[in-house]
């Protein structure tokens, strides 16, 4: 080997070896592999594999992880193999390949191969077991962030102002064990494994997910996405099986919405605040979902909160217009969007589930519609100006509204002050009802049209009375509840597959339009195209979004269906 050849190899040999020590860095893998690509160009080789084996009789079967560092596609044959074993048993090999058209290795040449491989097997075998010390430590047998992991996450992040706008969640899947008896345990395991990472995709890089063990879990979340997180965890459909079959699932939930400046001073502080709310949402029969707050003061003392600083929280804007896409399965169209609203207070944010039902004890839940539509046809305004495609966005009116008289007079007021034409508006109405709101619901509803808005019938099929409504009240759209879409997999033949199928079927035969809410599956997708159901809305397309978040979706135009 000339001396130029060799000063070549002692010099990529020295940044080799400088890569692979230990470090608490990151390392190059990009750099190490060009190196070695060099290395075994250098020395003829034509392929160059490692394989890593947890323990032996893994390497027996040969069932271990392989990777190919280096292969200029010529076939060859084993030149020379390295193997290191570390003190937890795994193994890893090394193996160079050369061709018969070229000269064999010089015995100078195999001690230089031979130092490059084991330098490197040496490291991949320490790399490898560093990472099995830590999938020991921190995961489950199912490979969930276990509690040791979030404890670490709590203690990393304990520091003052560190959770600013953070809650924690404590969460369990409701008689889960059903899930398993139906469709065996690994079907539950799925099941359990698809939750997950919906939940983990929710919380994204801002939080944490992780398992205490069975089928109860933990989470970190900014506030900004705890609306969703709770929407889902209180009734989510989950894939069951490759066939693609699903679920239902709901679950227990105690939530802890962590004070600005907060300081955790050991972790199981707040474990023990979600951990007791999450008790009192299972045993005491407040609903699936309690937070913690819920528990330092009566219901009577947070309804008086609430409404006290409604009036305010209204003047400073704190109500927020997200918007959830409609879309035309047959184009992947957007076709429309419902506003929904979320609350952010003191830089937290409210979820409507807390807020909403008390605004409906009183006239105060009017003024934030009004609010709501204001905001809405200031939106669309904006959107015409700008040169966009406007679409018709639904924006729910309580109930309360029809007592007043006035209402037909303030609604198209607040949408000519922002000159919006009056087909970019829908108004939508909750399906329940009582016999005796029928007249008034009908004067508001033909009124409306008349002034060619759109008016809509909300969780269609959750009332007492769902036939009766539309035989009586003349609807432009009917939303169908999620509790009528099918499950996937779901025979044909059951109750709620003929139902669904009816629905829709009336639907078209009295020339309304159709729109089924909670779509989250491909199967259920095509479900509505065999019954003749053109509209969509639901986390398989995409969750509520902020104003410019929507905004760019109306850019984009169309979804991929």
């Amino acid at each position: 080997m000339d001396s130029e050849r060799e000063l070549r190899f002692y010099k990529l040999y020295e940044q080799l070896a400088s890569l692979t020590q230990i470090s608490n860095d990151k390392p190059d893998i990009t750099r190490i592999e060009k190196i070695l690509n060099e290395i075994a160009a250098m020395f003829r080789l034509s392929k160059g594999v490692t394989n890593f084996y947890r323990g032996p009789v893994e390497e027996m079967r040969g069932d271990g992880e392989t990777m190919i560092s280096y292969d200029t596609g010529e076939e060859g044959v084993p030149v020379h193999t390295v193997r290191c074993v570390n003190k937890l048993m795994s193994i890893t090999t090394m193996t160079a390949y050369m061709t018969d058209k070229v000269e064999p290795l010089t015995e100078e040449e195999m001690f230089k191969v031979d130092l490059t491989m084991r330098t490197v097997a040496i490291y991949v075998c320490r790399n490898r077991l560093q990472v099995m010390a830590e999938q020991l430590a921190f995961y489950d047998d199912m490979g969930f962030k276990n509690i040791r992991t979030f404890f670490r996450y709590l203690t990393w992040n304990g520091h003052q102002g560190d959770f600013n706008g953070k809650a924690a969640v404590n969460y369990n899947l409701r008689h889960f064990a059903v899930v398993n008896e139906n469709y065996g345990r690994a079907g539950g395991d799925t099941a359990l494994f698809n939750h997950y990472k919906f939940v983990e995709k929710i919380v994204g890089d801002g939080g944490i997910v992780a398992r205490l063990g069975g089928d109860a879990f933990v989470c970190i979340c900014d506030q900004n996405d705890l609306p969703d997180l709770l929407d889902y965890l209180n009734e989510s459909i989950v894939v069951v099986d490759k066939e693609g079959r699903t679920v239902r699932l709901s679950c227990c939930v105690g939530v802890f919405c962590i004070p600005d400046g907060y300081t955790v001073s050991v972790p199981n502080d707040i474990m023990g605040k979600i951990m007791h709310a999450y008790q009192v949402a299972r045993n005491s029969g407040q609903g699936n979902i309690v937070f913690f707050s819920d528990m330092l003061m009566s219901d009577k003392e947070r309804s008086r909160r609430i409404q006290s600083i409604f009036p305010e929280a209204l003047l400073n804007n704190e109500f927020v217009v997200f918007y959830q896409p409609k879309i035309n399965i047959d184009t992947g169209e957007i076709c429309g969007a419902e506003a929904l609203c979320r609350w952010f207070h003191d830089g937290k944010i409210v979820p409507p589930m807390e807020f909403i039902p008390v605004l409906e004890e009183t006239n105060e839940i009017c003024k934030l519609d009004y609010y709501m539509l204001d905001k809405v046809c200031g939106h669309i305004r904006k959107w015409l100006d700008e040169g966009r495609k406007a679409v018709r966005v639904s924006v729910n009116l309580s109930r309360r509204h029809m007592i007043n008289p006035e209402l037909l007079k303030e609604l198209i007021k607040i949408i000519d002050r922002h000159n919006v034409p009056h087909e970019y508006i829908e108004i939508e109405l909750t399906e329940t009802t009582t016999d005796v709101e029928f007249k008034d619901l009908k004067r508001v509803v033909v009124g409306l049209q008349e002034q060619n808005i759109c008016t809509s019938v909300d969780d269609f099929g959750m009332g007492y009375s769902s036939l009766n409504l539309i035989r009586v009240v003349p609807w432009n759209v009917i939303k169908v509840d999620k509790i009528f879409l099918p499950l996937d997999g779901e025979s044909q033949d059951s109750t709620r597959s003929v139902m669904f199928k009816y629905v829709v079927a009336m639907a078209n035969e009295l020339g309304l339009e159709c729109i089924v809410e909670g779509v989250e599956t491909p199967a259920q997708l095509e479900l509505l195209r065999q019954n003749g159901c053109h509209m969509a809305q639901g986390y398989l397309f995409d969750k509520p979004l902020p104003q410019l978040e929507f905004e760019k979706r109306l850019d984009m135009g169309k979804y991929t269906v």
